[in-house]
């Protein structure tokens, strides 16, 4: 078991003690409405360990970088750092870098922490010796599309069976959401990599991985967060992580499986059935099979959802099933990662 250098062993009592002191990284873009409440969440977590908030602002459309320096002058435990391209990986990076502890945990501006979050972070780290911690992604709805997304996104017909979205027992995994980070892991694989604008937290996850690193899913790490308000907003967001995933697939040979390729094929059998119908009608037996599975398996899943929600659960699935495969086939190899100069 990996104790932190200026930790002793855990003592039998959480009071008696000594916590490790941690820096939270929060990369931050048009989030005045949002940025003091998502600060003061974080500044107010059962912790008995020192913290200090490192915010990396992007150039923002509103007033997002007066809110961020006004909370830093009011609370020395925060930092301001810019971050001019306003992209997230490039933000983490440079949060990263201003920070100073030895442990480092992502968070993000909607994300909204159990008060616990931090202590069972630390207390998995040591148990485990893992190199990032982190939990479940727990998606939930005010509005009924909302509702209906977040049922979505908690069920394995919309995300498959990755634990951080479905939940699960405790245990080694791919990836996590967020992620509670040994400094030296991130110095090990040089941070986040800026070229991915979507996936990057599945790919430096990889890298950890395969570099004899381990990745741990803790279940009582549970985050709530809040889906896409809208169809549009929902489309985008799966193309998006479609389109980004095929670029990690061509950059780390052999990291795609059936669960990834299932909405890519779904869409090009969905085509191809629609394509033949007109000469052959049984063609139409594959959109329609397809979507009688999603009536079908709406009803089992949407259990217990608002009427209204439960009528919009058929069309979330197939927007991201159908966004997440179309993203994927249409990824472009402009996209991929440049290869280093010699290879």
């Amino acid at each position: 078991m990996k104790q932190f250098p200026d930790s002793p062993a855990p003592a039998s009592s959480s009071e008696t003690r000594v916590w490790p002191p941690i820096s939270i990284v929060i990369p931050v873009l048009n989030e005045e409405r949002h940025l003091r409440e998502a600060v003061r969440q974080v500044l107010s977590q059962r912790y008995a360990g020192p913290i200090e908030v490192v915010l990396a602002i992007g150039p923002s459309r509103d007033r997002t970088q007066e809110v961020a320096d006004e909370i830093a002058a009011d609370d020395p435990r925060v930092v301001v750092v810019p971050n001019p391209t306003g992209r997230t990986p490039n933000a983490l990076n440079a949060a990263i870098a201003a920070s100073s502890n030895e442990i480092v945990a992502r968070v993000d501006g909607h994300a909204m922490l159990p008060d616990d979050y931090l202590q069972i972070a630390v207390e998995t780290l040591e148990e485990t010796g893992a190199d990032n911690v982190g939990g479940v992604m727990a998606a939930e709805g005010v509005t009924p599309f909302e509702q209906a997304v977040a049922r979505a996104m908690t069920s394995k017909i919309g995300v498959g069976g990755a634990r951080f979205h479905t939940g699960g027992t405790a245990g080694p995994a791919d990836t996590v959401y967020l992620g509670v980070f040994r400094r030296s892991a991130l110095e090990r694989v040089g941070g986040y990599d800026e070229h991915f604008q979507r996936a990057q937290d599945w790919e430096m996850n990889h890298r950890i991985r395969e570099s004899g690193g381990l990745v741990w899913f803790q279940p009582r790490m549970r985050v709530s967060y809040r889906p896409r308000p809208d169809l549009g907003a929902l489309a985008r967001q799966y193309f998006h992580y479609g389109r980004w995933r095929r670029v990690v697939a061509r950059t780390h040979e052999g990291t795609i499986n059936l669960r990834y390729l299932a909405p890519p094929l779904a869409v090009l059998a969905i085509l191809a059935g629609l394509l033949v119908s007109p000469f052959f009608w049984p063609g139409l037996l594959i959109p329609g099979g397809y979507v009688a599975a999603i009536l079908a398996g709406s009803a089992v899943t949407g259990s217990g959802l608002p009427a209204p929600a439960l009528a919009r659960l058929p069309l979330v699935y197939m927007t991201m099933h159908m966004s997440w495969g179309w993203g994927f086939l249409t990824s472009p190899r402009r996209l991929g990662k440049p290869e280093r100069a010699g290879g």
